[in-house]
């Protein structure tokens, strides 16, 4: 498995995704991703599958200490005593003394950035947390997070895919060592709307949805963690890594619109423009 280290933990590129899976569906997903080599599983608070995720890591024969968990508190939890009880109740839903990313998973309109990390820091320095991160995050709350507030931000998990461009925040994120996370890697299903990923794709003989997690996989400072609930599209996400795609591949994929949003709830904070 191809990975990346950021503040001191190597963390495998291509993870499992959870969103939206529930019960017995997630529990069967993550067992079955750990038995086929994923050893990078994301969750989180508003998922409402913490227990299922938490009931396959106490499941499964791979140590907990060689599998990276994600987790993130949710938006309307951000002030301190919140985090301090949301994250009480996600390390008791996983089943684990500690998990490897605890991150925000929205900005609040009206939060303390800074109240906020430093709770998640104390949380980290006492051992419940490996490193902390945030998501949704775009360029200008980032900085403040980073430049004003002296945070080790490990991540910024946000939607990324083919159709959406991240220039400005990924090129800070490079020039700072932070990874990007890139969820909706796969533009939530609307790969086969262009046809130009599907020409990509019979050149080297995979799919469409190979082909874009490829792209982002090959990218520095970059991870993906597809939702995929099946063993057959678990195994198929894991063949993206052995995709080499070409200039000419690139060529295309960088003519394809890079101004597709798929994911902007009301609270969403004003985002970049590309």
């Amino acid at each position: 498995m191809h990975s990346l280290t950021t503040q001191g933990l190597t963390v495998p590129k291509l993870g499992l995704g959870t969103f939206k899976l529930q019960g017995k569906d997630c529990h069967e997903a993550v067992l079955t991703a750990l038995g086929m080599g994923y050893r990078h599983i994301d969750t989180a608070e508003m998922y409402a599958n913490e227990d299922a995720v938490g009931d396959a890591l106490e499941d499964t024969d791979v140590p907990r200490d060689q599998i990276h968990v994600t987790t993130k508190v949710w938006w309307q939890n951000l002030a301190p005593d919140a985090i301090r009880t949301a994250f009480d109740t996600s390390r008791r839903k996983l089943k684990t003394d500690y998990v490897d990313f605890y991150l925000i998973h929205w900005p609040a309109p009206d939060m303390n950035l800074g109240a906020a990390l430093e709770t998640l820091l104390r949380i980290r320095d006492e051992g419940g947390a490996r490193a902390i991160g945030v998501c949704n995050f775009p360029l200008a709350l980032l900085k403040q997070a980073v430049e004003d507030i002296g945070a080790p931000i490990a991540c910024n998990q946000v939607e990324y895919h083919v159709l959406r461009g991240q220039t400005q925040l990924l090129g800070y994120m490079q020039d700072k060592c932070i990874p990007l996370t890139a969820y909706a890697p796969l533009a939530q299903g609307r790969l086969a709307a262009f046809p130009e990923l599907q020409l990509i794709a019979e050149k080297h003989g995979v799919t469409a949805a190979q082909i874009a997690l490829a792209w982002l996989l090959e990218q520095d400072c970059v991870m993906a963690i597809p939702k995929a609930r099946s063993a057959a599209s678990q195994q198929s996400n894991l063949g993206a890594l052995e995709v080499r795609l070409d200039q000419d591949d690139r060529a295309i994929i960088a003519k394809l619109p890079k101004d597709q949003r798929f994911v902007n709830p009301g609270f969403a904070p004003q985002w970049d423009v590309g």
